[in-house]
């Protein structure tokens, strides 16, 4: 097995800054430390609620439309109505933003739940008061060590369910399989899990989409059980868009152990190396395939941002 110092694929490079920011908290920017929901909030009982991150760079949110489109389909499949248009959303993170001297390498997590309710119980309906929206920024930046070490995967008994229990596809606080898959993968000695679908094939990361490269073949799960991701997606478009074979499909852990590269992908990180999966490393420790679609991504998150700053004046 490779001997790395545990780490995640959200370390961040500290920053002092963190330790006076301003939240948002329902129209209002507060200290860190006087940020607060209640007790009687349905995503503290409940994890009744969606979340969104994303990062900002040169004053933009990159792929702030894409980010958008999940959000608000989200909420509109459990019927929170927030009141907020994606422009209200953009206008609260960027006042959030500002107030905390932010322009770029910065990281929100964006959290609306159904609200406070008048008892503490889980019919929707005791949430009376409105739903209670969260904007937390940080100044972020990755940590370089998940570049040069990658990180390590044990496969995990907890599975991502069927659509009709809990869809994969709800970027949502009720996070517990996600956190069960952590921990049974921390027990392993492994840094992060790799999750399998209820069929037994491979599937995604308690954190983050999964894939591997195979004689230059770029393959992914055929994304039925796990989170839509926007860097996921873009990954899928920028390896179509420039002649890099990529499949989304059904694949065992045969193919993964063998595989010749492989990586995660998700907001914060981008494209982040896996070094091994259940103790095997993953071939040599070269990576030019995710390398190349690494840079190919940068390209278009800076596309992007000059295309919102042209748009949004």
């Amino acid at each position: 097995m490779l001997e790395l110092d545990s780490h995640t694929t959200h370390d961040a490079q500290h920053d002092p800054r963190n330790d006076d920011l301003k939240i948002w908290v329902n129209g209002q920017l507060v200290h860190k430390d006087d940020a607060k929901v209640s007790v009687y909030d349905s995503g503290f009982m409940l994890g009744d609620g969606m979340w969104e991150g994303m990062r900002l760079y040169d004053g933009q949110w990159a792929f702030f439309d894409e980010h958008m489109d999940r959000l608000f389909n989200s909420l509109k499949s459990v019927s929170i109505d927030t009141g907020l248009t994606p422009r209200d959303v953009r206008e609260l993170l960027n006042a959030t933003a500002a107030a905390n001297g932010m322009t770029t390498d910065a990281h929100v997590r964006l959290m609306i739940t159904r609200g406070r309710k008048v008892k503490p119980f889980q019919h929707p309906s005791l949430s009376r008061f409105g739903p209670t929206v969260v904007a937390i920024v940080e100044h972020s930046k990755p940590a370089d060590a998940l570049q040069s070490k990658g990180i390590r995967l044990a496969t995990v008994p907890q599975v991502r369910g069927l659509p009709m229990s809990q869809d994969a596809k709800y970027n949502s606080h009720s996070k517990l399989n996600c956190v069960i898959a952590c921990l049974q993968a921390e027990q392993a000695g492994a840094d992060e899990a790799l999750m399998l679908d209820p069929h037994g094939f491979v599937n995604t990361t308690n954190a983050c989409n999964f894939f591997i490269v195979r004689r230059g073949e770029v393959w992914t799960s055929t994304g039925d059980y796990c989170m839509n991701g926007v860097t996921r997606q873009k990954v899928i478009d920028l390896c179509r868009a420039n002649g890099i074979p990529v499949f989304e499909k059904n694949f065992s852990l045969y193919e993964a152990y063998g595989a010749d590269e492989a990586f995660l992908t998700g907001t914060f990180g981008a494209q982040t190396p896996v070094a091994e999966i259940d103790g095997k490393p993953i071939g040599t420790g070269e990576r030019p395939v995710m390398q190349r679609i690494r840079a190919l991504y940068k390209e278009l998150v800076a596309a992007n941002v000059a295309e919102q700053a042209r748009r949004n004046g």
